[in-house]
């Protein structure tokens, strides 16, 4: 699918606020209703547009701690890859995965009360899961910036110019 500045326009107001009308989306971006539902849909259709939900405080929630977890797996066989990355997400505590390079084979980012909490999640489900060998965790101190919107862009980015053909010797170039 290809984004116009209008699409991610939409985008930008959709990540900014999700529970605004059609009709209001449509007026911060300088369309007309009809066109910017169609958008809408059809970002959805496409899987641009992937869900929508509510931003919750954690804190308020009783989720004061935040714990990044870097792990390690024994073996990076298929099986071993795809019970650990199952696992994870049937864990609740475990709230994002990312496969990363480097000394971790993964990064958890990992929600509880407290530290008691977190040292229970650690020993009855981290330890646990199939694969791993070592779990090095950091406590989070303060979150800095924890924004989840994605820096959509105002323009649509350029396309890439078509590759030139080089001519060969028998073309007379």
């Amino acid at each position: 699918m290809i984004l116009d500045h209008y699409s991610l326009a939409i985008l930008r107001e959709l990540q900014r606020d999700a529970r605004q009308t059609v009709q209001q989306i449509a007026e911060r971006v300088g369309l007309s209703t009809t066109p910017c539902w169609k958008r809408i849909k059809d970002m959805e259709a496409a899987g641009v547009i992937t869900g929508y939900s509510a931003l919750v405080d954690r804190g308020r929630v009783g989720l004061g701690l935040l714990v990044l977890a870097e792990v390690n797996l024994s073996q990076h066989s298929a099986d071993t890859v795809h019970a650990f990355e199952r696992a994870v997400q049937a864990t609740p505590a475990i709230v994002r995965c990312l496969s990363t390079t480097g000394q971790a084979d993964y990064v958890l980012s990992v929600l509880a009360p407290d530290i008691a909490a977190y040292e229970q999640i650690l020993h009855t489900e981290l330890f646990r899961l199939p694969g791993v060998t070592h779990v090095r965790s950091s406590i989070v101190l303060k979150e800095v910036k924890a924004d989840v919107r994605l820096p959509v862009p105002a323009q649509p980015p350029e396309p890439a110019p078509a590759p030139r053909r080089r001519r060969r010797a028998a073309d007379g170039g």
